[in-house]
């Protein structure tokens, strides 16, 4: 339930704090009182976008919060909802407290001390309180609307999430075979890819090629100077008269004499002396190889450079880099390979598309046969809680037709209504009178009451356009449906402000030249006053006020 309501600086009101009880609370006052204040307070509160206009005149900002309470072991989805956000508060968990702080150039949201984006704040309060407006009646004349209220007085919850799953599956599997079919080449370029795709399996290119070719074709190109340098080394070190292994042997000769001596370690330097000239001996020996492989035929050069402008063509075709060669072979591969096997694809995509449609269908059926299992229960209920509200012969019937397949099956249903027998049955949506139309919102609200989680509902002058006994009966069956919900209802009718638990009054008042608007709780005599004042004032309608409030207390039957 929604346990109080705090506003600052809204509009006309500066400040105003209401402890809402948990039954039928009722808000009345003179028309411009700032009623319609609160009601903008409230849908603020619940994700409406916020009009900079609205902070009173004066204020840098204006704050709305509010208190809820969560009924036990209920709303299991909203609980989900709040877990998977880290928005439940640990000290109370079933307590839900949301605040929003509206300034010139921003807007903050916050939940259970929280901050949160709009969406998560329609999400959440979507799940809680239902709100209806005089000025939303025509939603119930939308046949989108009546099938939802069908299904939620079934409640076929379970069977539409199936059908809606079976949908989206059925979607995909469709979206699939269409990009399959626009993704395919059509034969000239199909063609055309067989021919990139034996261009470059011809060429047998490998990755790093093209490196591996600049290379050693640098590499031959300066051969010459390569063998010229190589062979002044191998000079140096073993081929020359005063190469380096030449006086290595006469170092040994030398070392010969230091054996008589000192034969130990004369030894060690004459191992040591070898070691070094077959360094030297490897290093030439190198040189050597190197040298002969640098030195390349005329023949083998022109085919190294045959090779690089053959590559190089390629690089500049489906390049630039032989690795975007070798992808775009892949890619070719992948889409011929695709092309060739395209029927037996198209197979696969059909079947799979055809037990999706299988699928859809199955659940869809399920959907429709529960529809019209449930349909002459609602018409009955709507028609009992019709005539409750002053239509004393009214009957409704549900008209189903086909739909396009879609997410919510393929069912359409037409609200047909009659006033009094004899009178034909039309469509809900034909009818004129907006009093009618709010009657039958009300009786849609009350059929729906038990079955629907939403524990709060508003009503923003719903019984505008009606009086006499349809306002005595509009009045009681509020009453009665607070028994099972928190009911806020704005109200300019005395014939249902006393049939409320608790009574409210907004007025305005004047206060250093500004006009401010407050709200405060009635009690007995304040209530009598309130009542009297919306039946036109005196003694005489104080005096029927009393006896409006005493009548109104007498025990109701529940519904």
């Amino acid at each position: 339930m929604l346990n109080w309501l705090s506003v600052q600086n809204l509009a006309i009101v500066e400040e105003a704090e209401i402890e809402f009880g948990p039954s039928f609370n009722v808000i009345t006052g003179e028309t411009g009182a700032g009623k319609s204040v609160i009601m903008g307070a409230l849908g603020l509160l619940l994700g409406n976008r916020a009009d900079k206009s609205a902070i009173r005149t004066g204020a840098d900002h204006c704050e709305i919060s509010a208190g809820f309470t969560l009924p036990p072991d209920s709303l299991p989805k909203l609980r989900a909802f709040l877990a998977d956000n880290a928005l439940i508060s640990e000290d109370e968990p079933d307590s839900v407290l949301v605040r929003r702080v509206i300034a010139h150039n921003s807007s903050r949201n916050f939940v259970n001390g929280s901050a949160v984006n709009l969406n998560v704040l329609r999400a959440i309060a979507s799940a809680m309180v239902d709100v209806h407006a005089a000025n939303e009646n025509a939603a119930i004349l939308d046949p989108g609307n009546q099938l939802d209220v069908l299904d939620r007085f079934a409640g076929l919850q379970k069977e539409l999430s199936l059908v809606r799953a079976r949908w989206d599956a059925l979607t995909d599997a469709r979206r699939e075979k269409a990009e399959f079919d626009s993704s395919l080449p059509s034969p000239e370029e199909a063609a055309r890819l067989r021919r990139d795709c034996e261009e470059i399996e011809r060429a047998d290119v490998h990755a790093g090629e093209d490196d591996e070719l600049t290379s050693r074709h640098d590499l031959a190109a300066n051969s010459r100077t390569v063998i010229e340098l190589a062979s002044q080394v191998c000079g140096g070190l073993t081929d020359g008269e005063d190469s380096i292994v030449q006086r290595f042997a006469d170092c040994r000769r030398v070392l010969r004499g230091l054996e008589r001596i000192e034969p130990v370690r004369a030894e060690e330097f004459l191992n040591a002396l070898d070691r070094a000239k077959e360094s030297v001996d490897e290093l030439s020996s190198d040189l050597a190889s190197f040298a002969s492989e640098v030195d390349v035929d005329e023949q083998e050069f022109q085919e190294m450079e045959e090779r690089m402008r053959l590559l190089q063509t390629l690089k500049r075709r489906y390049g630039p880099t032989l690795d975007d060669v070798l992808a775009h072979l892949e890619r070719v591969r992948d889409r011929v390979s695709a092309f060739d096997d395209a029927e037996l694809r198209r197979e696969e995509l059909a079947k799979k598309e055809a037990a999706a449609h299988a699928d859809y269908l199955k659940a869809a059926e399920t959907l429709r046969e529960k529809r019209r299992a449930a349909a002459g229960k609602l018409e009955d209920a709507l028609s009992k809680e019709t005539r409750k509200l002053g239509f004393l012969k009214a009957s409704y019937k549900l008209e189903f037709g086909e739909a396009k397949e879609g997410p919510l099956g393929l069912d359409s249903v037409t609200f047909l209504f009659s006033a009094n027998p004899g009178v034909p049955m039309i469509p809900l949506r034909d009818v004129a009178s907006s009093g009618e139309v709010a009657r039958v919102m009300l009786a849609v609200k009350t059929v729906l009451a038990t079955v629907d989680e939403i524990p709060i509902l508003v009503f923003d002058e719903i019984d505008a356009n009606i009086g006499g006994e349809t306002a005595c009966r509009v009045g009681e069956e509020l009453a009665l449906l607070g028994r099972y919900k928190q009911i806020i209802s704005i109200s300019h009718l005395a014939q249902v402000a006393v049939c409320a638990d608790e009574h409210f009054r907004v007025a305005k008042r004047v206060s250093g030249g500004r006009t401010l608007s407050g709200i405060r709780k009635l009690d007995e005599r304040a209530r009598v006053e309130e009542i009297a004042r919306m039946l036109g004032g005196g003694e005489s309608a104080s005096a029927h006020a009393a006896d409006m409030l005493k009548q109104a207390r007498r025990p109701r039957k529940k519904s």
